[in-house]
């Protein structure tokens, strides 16, 4: 009896908050799909692949859609000029973060990812981010380690080409590891890259999995008890991964750096340079370099996976780059960071991976601090900014036949102008743009260039017929390529030499 009084108590208050946030906001006028009293456009928002969706929804009400779930405005772009003029042109009052009652339960707004504009811890972070990685200058230092790896990940293809995705995933994040936190990966399950996996998998599940206290955060304040609550058990042991990703990495720089052999690293570096710091600074010194190797490891590898699957597809430009890396380079050196400008056709290759495959195809959402009018409609204050970057990547206006993968769209010939440049789009807009996008290309560019000098990529033959595979991507934030096999074999005997190490 008590139980059934506390549960319609609970629901009547529910019920008077989403008729205030329903009513009290005042109403746009953007196109979109229709909604439906109280929960608004609950039941049209996609479960899986958002960015088709939100791509058809362009073509039935254009580039600007506005939906409402339980109250909670969201305008989604998918013109890449609208994105600029509003989240480039206005980032002043369009740079903040949805706040995710999930996240506050699980500790992820506290990250950078989520971090809200307007706090200090913010803008601290990113002159981190700037002072250490901010241009190719202060990213060029960390060119040993890319390549001390990659060649690395060479030999790993050549032992076992079976678990493709393992060892791509282990050397970006032997990279990023050895760069913030100077630290040299365990050959398997190793411990520190299972935790950034977790915790990856985790935050994207804050952002797209749909939790019902995202859209009502009053619920976090139900008691456990109540049917329904579950969420709450879950941010609970999703707060403990995040509290050991941060804590136990930096714990071993210190404790590496206080027994005087700490390789270097971002962190070891922040801590030399902060010596009398207090608290606060450490723990952006803490955040900063979680997010290096959480979020840089996971978009690196995924780009990366889609290489292989292009090379697969598009024989013929896999072909026209290894044309130009023996032309460049030779047969008996492997390219190299320092390589980059001379091998132009291969960095037309790297922005087209870039564009086809795009890595976070709906970004990380952005919030509006301030009443606004947007190209003559009204957006409110708390207005959550969704960019369909996957559709602005393969707009035909920006990218003819987009669906194509062709490095030369990007390669100025007579009569030929490059297309844009896709990196404008793929990291981000205004001031929440990807910190890491320098690093990030690097590890990209170097990985794929390696990769071609020594191996040929093929399809995978089975009865006499060769299994072409899909060119789609599956859900997530971090989209990765849908499964695919192939076959892999290195180019020559000189090749097979710079594999192994002996010249």
């Amino acid at each position: 009896m008590v139980t059934s009084m506390i549960l319609d108590v609970v629901l009547g208050l529910l019920g008077l908050y989403l008729l205030f946030r329903v009513l009290g906001r005042p109403k746009a006028t953007l196109p979109g799909p229709r909604p439906l009293p109280i929960i608004g456009n609950f039941l049209d928002m996609p479960k899986e692949k958002e960015w088709l969706t939100f791509t058809e929804w362009g073509g039935r009400w254009g580039p600007r859609i506005w939906v409402s779930v339980f109250g909670q405005n969201t305008l989604i772009l998918n013109s890449f000029q609208d994105a600029v003029d509003l989240l480039e042109k206005r980032s002043a009052i369009c740079s903040d973060r949805p706040f995710l009652a999930m996240g506050d339960l699980t500790g992820y707004n506290h990250t950078i990812g989520l971090t809200p504009y307007a706090e200090e811890r913010f803008r601290a972070i990113r002159k981190f981010y700037h002072q250490l990685m901010g241009t190719p200058t202060s990213v060029s230092k960390f060119y040993p380690i890319e390549e001390e790896e990659n060649r690395r990940f060479l030999q790993q293809l050549s032992m076992n080409t079976e678990n493709l995705p393992v060892h791509i995933r282990k050397t970006a994040s032997a990279i990023i590891l050895r760069i913030s936190h100077g630290y040299r990966v365990q050959e398997s399950n190793d411990p520190f890259i299972l935790l950034a996996d977790t915790a990856t998998d985790d935050f994207s599940k804050i952002l797209t999995g749909h939790f019902l206290v995202n859209l009502v955060p009053a619920l976090k304040y139900l008691p456990d008890w109540i049917p329904g609550t579950g969420f709450k058990q879950m941010a609970r042991s999703w707060a403990a991964t995040l509290d050991d990703m941060v804590e136990l990495p930096h714990a071993y720089v210190k404790q590496q750096m206080a027994q005087g052999i700490a390789e270097q690293s971002l962190t070891s570096r922040l801590l030399e340079e902060n010596v009398d710091m207090n608290p606060q600074v450490e723990d952006h010194i803490k955040c900063a370099a979680s997010a290096v190797y959480s979020a840089g490891s996971e978009t690196t590898a995924a780009t990366i996976h889609a290489f292989f699957k292009a090379m697969i597809l598009y024989p013929e430009v896999q072909r026209k780059a290894q044309e130009e890396i023996d032309a460049v380079i030779g047969d008996d050196m492997l390219p190299t960071c320092a390589d980059r400008d001379k091998l132009p056709y291969v960095h037309a290759l790297i922005l087209e991976l870039l564009r086809w495959h795009t890595v976070a195809p709906c970004g990380v959402p952005h919030r509006v601090t301030e009443d606004n009018i947007f190209k003559g409609y009204f957006i409110p204050k708390g207005t959550v900014v969704i960019t369909n970057l996957w559709a602005m990547a393969h707009d035909p206006d920006l990218y003819p036949d987009p669906m194509i993968f062709d490095p030369s769209r990007f390669l100025r010939t007579p009569g030929h102008e490059p297309q844009r440049d896709p990196r404008t789009i793929t990291f981000g807009f205004g001031r929440r743009i990807c910190p890491g996008r320098i690093l990030a290309e690097t590890s990209i560019f170097l990985s794929c260039a390696m990769t071609l000098a020594v191996y040929d990529i093929s399809k995978v033959e089975e009865n006499g017929k060769a299994l072409v595979p899909d060119p789609e991507q599956m859900t997530g934030l971090v989209s990765h390529p849908t499964p695919f096999k192939f076959t892999i074999r290195p180019r020559s005997k000189a090749a097979v030499a710079l594999i192994n190490g002996t010249i």
